[in-house]
């Protein structure tokens, strides 16, 4: 965003940054359908029938991209997790996962933990 001081306008002409929760910068996949897909993998379906039962239009690989995406940032996303809450025991071995419920457990009112995340620590989701 831009604040215009050209012509009769008035203004400062600095810039500044808006920043829309539910949008993951950089990225065309939206938190609200990254949270559908994570919530998938916790009840147990595979990548592929996870990403099949959302309907979202992308292509499988997308989401392979996106789930090694989301491996290479772990040690960031649990660190600042780790400043909200502890992490709560855990039933899954994949990292991923224990993340996604430590996020829903961050996050317990919130329909939508990524984009909530995004709100509380006024970061990127992804970095």
């Amino acid at each position: 965003m831009w604040c215009s001081n050209h012509g009769q306008r008035g203004g400062c002409g600095k810039s500044f940054c808006i920043f829309i929760a539910d949008v993951l910068p950089r990225h065309t996949f939206r938190a609200s359908g990254l949270w559908g897909w994570l919530l998938q993998l916790l009840a147990g379906l595979s990548l592929k029938a996870a990403s099949e039962k959302l309907s979202l239009p992308f292509a499988l690989e997308t989401f392979y991209r996106l789930r090694q995406k989301l491996r290479r940032g772990l040690d960031r996303l649990r660190t600042w997790l780790c400043r909200k809450e502890q992490p709560p025991q855990s039933l899954h071995s994949d990292p991923l996962l224990q993340t996604a419920a430590h996020l829903q457990s961050a996050f317990p009112a919130s329909p939508c933990p990524p984009a909530e995340f995004q709100l509380h620590f006024q970061g990127p989701f992804f970095g």
